[in-house]
């Protein structure tokens, strides 16, 4: 079974997502129950809820209502991934009302459409540090241009665990490979670093990509890691742009075809369980 740590919800009644309206493919409605029928089928038992970037206002109302989600009978979330705003003064209050919710398992704060002076600014480093030794992890979601910003934030706070989305964002349509592939292998070095094999069917084309066309980024980053600090997620319901959950699923286990039953393991769900405490 499949631990899926990337799952976004979208409810435009119960909260606001101001970014939508520039990404008109997603910009509807993308509930619990319709990512769940394709989860279950796709052998996933538990997920992750990922912050979707909600207007700041209503982070705390987003993490309320993934709550809401995560207590109907038998639901899938068994946590969620808060957004949060390491540059301002007050993070650390946060961090603490966080600390007490037993759903959250970390943060993110999205990086790749934000300035890179942003993580750069001493509040938002002297905060990002406090999370070391709460047992939360940190998200990192950047470009491949931002690659060398992760590298620095990783140094900066050895004791954040740190979970790089979607393989470092390659463009996989344009086959940029480098330096792509040296900036990841770079980035692998920092032990507490994880890497999450996902979205990657978003960055590929749409139309033409196979099982082929995703297996040297994949395996690049898998053999950079290594089988311990790699996890898997969906990107439901970005994923969507490049086929969907099911196509994901599919190529994922073609892509694993050679791994052994431990590795598979690994992946798919044993080294989430072990981050997330699940």
């Amino acid at each position: 079974m499949i631990v899926d740590t990337h799952l976004h919800v979208i409810d435009r009644s119960a909260l606001d997502y101001p970014w939508l309206a520039g990404v008109e493919p997603l910009n509807r409605d993308w509930s619990y129950d319709d990512y769940a029928r394709d989860a279950r089928r796709a052998g996933i038992s538990a997920t992750l809820h990922m912050e979707v970037d909600v207007a700041p206002e209503r982070i705390e109302d987003e993490t309320a209502y993934i709550g809401s989600l995560a207590g109907r009978p038998q639901s899938l979330i068994a946590g969620a991934i808060a957004s949060c705003r390491p540059e301002e003064d007050g993070f650390a209050a946060y961090l603490e009302r966080q600390q007490a919710n037993a759903l959250v398992k970390g943060f993110r704060r999205v990086l790749h459409v934000m300035p890179d002076e942003l993580s750069e600014g001493a509040l938002f480093r002297e905060n990002l540090k406090r999370v070391g030794g709460t047992g939360l992890t940190f998200d990192l979601c950047v470009l491949p241009h931002q690659l060398d910003k992760a590298i620095a934030l990783a140094d900066l706070a050895p004791d954040v665990t740190f979970i790089l989305d979607h393989c470092g964002v390659p463009d996989i349509a344009g086959d940029a490979r480098h330096p792509w592939r040296e900036r990841m292998t770079e980035l692998a070095r920092r032990p507490n670093v994880i890497a999450k094999i996902s979205g990657v069917v978003a960055y590929a084309d749409a139309e033409t990509w196979t099982t082929e066309t995703l297996r040297p980024w994949v395996e690049h980053v898998i053999h950079a890691f290594g089988w311990d600090r790699v996890v898997w997620g969906s990107d439901w319901p970005v994923c969507t742009l490049g086929g969907g959950l099911l196509a994901w699923a599919s190529a994922t286990h073609a892509l694993l075809e050679g791994a052994s039953d431990d590795e598979r393991h690994k992946l798919l769900s044993g080294n989430a369980r072990r981050i997330w405490r699940l």
